[in-house]
């Protein structure tokens, strides 16, 4: 799982790299006539152990004499592209959930895929790689909103494990495209797993939930958007489970 993990990072770290390649290669990894996973390990065969690191946080800096340019992974894009200019804004994500229509959230969100695809390029021509300007979304928000008190629960599509995993993986598909090759942007679903507030507790609370409901309410979006949706990127939870961090849990990352 650890080593899977790693490859979708450097997979996604290449698929930045694509618009820095001249016509003429000058590193195998480059080179778009290779498969994915020989252009990954002689990326990765490239790199030292520290600009490795570097690639693992939000800010990636560039490492030149590889030509991989400067890299901001936090973009958003709940209902339309967010914090980069002017956008299309869609009704709220438990607004669109009200639709019941899968089918209408794809479209909704190939919108959104191609504006973030606009304003990526236009910034990347701009020489602007800061936050915000990236093609790693990190959207739907698909947690289960099962107290009205938590006031992200708008973010979600509700209460409904199965609603939600609909929707969600309509929503990855349109983000992602049909591109057998290439990806229009990648979609995040978040936050893996058991976070339904409360917020303001986010990054001490110790979620303890049966298998019951985890497997049964908090599981199958984050199932079905991976399966189903083909999402190529998660966002782990900032709080505890069962008194591990969720993104170091062995049960969530492993079992």
């Amino acid at each position: 799982m650890k080593s899977r993990n790693l490859q979708i990072i450097f997979i996604i770290v290449l698929f930045t790299v694509i618009q820095c390649t001249t016509n003429k290669p000058e590193y195998p990894f480059q080179n778009t006539d290779l498969s994915v996973e020989e252009r990954v390990n002689d990326l990765v065969s490239r790199m030292t152990l520290k600009e490795k690191i570097s690639q693992m946080q939000n800010g990636s800096p560039a490492i030149p004499r590889l030509g991989i340019a400067e890299y901001n992974w936090w973009n958003e894009c709940l209902h339309g592209v967010a914090r980069n200019g002017i956008a299309t804004v869609f009704p709220q994500a438990i607004g669109m959930a009200a639709t019941w229509n899968p089918e209408l959230i794809e479209k909704e969100s190939d919108v959104i895929s191609t504006e973030s695809r606009a304003k990526h390029h236009e910034a990347i021509r701009n020489n602007e790689r800061d936050i915000y300007k990236g093609l790693t979304m990190w959207s739907p928000n698909i947690n289960i909103f099962r107290d009205p008190r938590w006031g992200r629960g708008q973010e979600t599509y509700g209460e409904d494990p199965c609603l939600t995993s609909r929707i969600g993986v309509a929503f990855v598909k349109g983000l992602q495209g049909d591109d057998p090759k290439y990806f229009k942007v990648i979609s995040t679903p978040k936050h893996y797993a058991v976070h339904s507030g409360p917020e303001p507790l986010r990054h001490t609370f110790n979620a303890r939930v049966s298998n019951r409901d985890l497997y049964e309410t908090y599981l199958p979006a984050f199932k079905a958007c991976i399966i189903d949706g083909g999402a190529f990127s998660v966002m782990g939870a900032y709080n505890r489970f069962r008194d591990e961090a969720c993104c170091a849990s062995e049960l969530l990352l492993i079992n």
